[in-house]
């Protein structure tokens, strides 16, 4: 039986605020599955973001824009079973609030009830701040995500840079507002001037999370794949690979492949003995016949090595 003093002490909301009063930073990273969501929960990162990303990262697509509610439910539950300790948080996929309040609210429940997790993110300021005032009176907790948001790609042209002139700025430092204003427990904020993300986060109550949006905010986030360097494509500026594992794995794979056309893969410690073997052999000799009469398995293994 498990006691609960043998748990690990989950990250909640509360927690997350109070780092915000006291200065202290908070971690963010994405996962999609059990393996990535074990290793997240061993480490000392406090959210864990179920991304729609993983279109991209995950599913190989151009853009977040195809992923559904039904895949992100999928990742959610598995990123669940991997985590004890770490704030788990189901990202919004398109098309699952723009529809409106009735639809977001659905859907965020779906994320809570099927996905298991402890808060949902959506993009958008201003115009999603009735959406989000929604859902958190119907209990479920949101991060609000303003600047560049990948759902609005075909609007902004593609992923480009936020608020960069004073009034593109100052719409952003609304949005920011706004969101904190309809009961968001905190926004993340992305690719926009770090003298940006500066002035928000100084204005902000609650915790600003930055992805490309300078070291003044209170905390950041990364994506699984990219600070990890799994993929072998060049990352966004904001990104600092902590690892660069996608030669490391080629290499694996590639060797792999050699040892199993040379022959040397699996050896003795990697397959399992027989005490009866000679025993074995002869029984199927006496009944199938001598195996050297069949030229392809010919030498692939020695009679009566036991």
């Amino acid at each position: 039986m498990t006691h609960s003093s043998d748990l690990p002490v989950r990250v909640t909301i509360p927690a997350l605020l109070q780092r915000k009063q006291k200065g202290e930073k908070i971690t963010m990273l994405t996962a999609y599955d059990y393996p990535s969501a074990c290793l997240l929960d061993r480490s000392e990162v406090d959210i864990v973001l179920v991304g729609d990303s993983l279109a991209m990262v995950m599913l190989g697509y151009s853009n977040t824009l195809p992923v559904s509610m039904d895949e992100m439910i999928y990742h959610t539950r598995a990123v669940m079973r991997g985590c004890r300790r770490a704030l788990v948080v189901g990202d919004m996929p398109f098309g699952s609030y723009q529809d409106g309040m009735s639809q977001a609210v659905q859907n965020g429940i779906r994320f809570i009830k099927e996905g298991g997790c402890a808060a949902v993110k959506l993009e958008g300021g201003k115009q999603r701040a009735g959406i989000i005032a929604a859902l958190v009176e119907a209990e479920v907790p949101v991060i609000a995500h303003v600047g560049m948001t990948p759902q609005s790609l075909n609007r902004f042209g593609g992923f480009k840079v936020q608020g960069k002139s004073v009034h593109a700025a100052l719409s952003i430092v609304e949005d920011a507002l706004a969101v904190q204003e309809a009961g968001a427990f905190a926004v993340v904020l992305e690719s926009i001037p770090a003298p940006v993300g500066q002035a928000i986060t100084a204005r902000l109550h609650i915790p600003t999370i930055g992805i490309g949006a300078g070291p003044h905010c209170d905390g950041q986030v990364l994506v699984w794949h990219d600070f990890l360097g799994l993929l072998d494509a060049k990352p966004p500026r904001f990104v600092k690979k902590y690892a660069n594992l996608f030669p490391e794995m080629l290499e694996a794979a590639n060797s792999y492949c050699r040892e199993v056309r040379e022959g040397s893969f699996p050896d003795d410690q990697h397959q399992y003995d027989m005490v009866e073997t000679r025993e074995f052999l002869d029984r199927v000799e006496e009944i199938y016949g001598d195996y050297s009469a069949y030229p392809s398995h010919e030498g692939s293994f020695q009679k009566g090595k036991v």
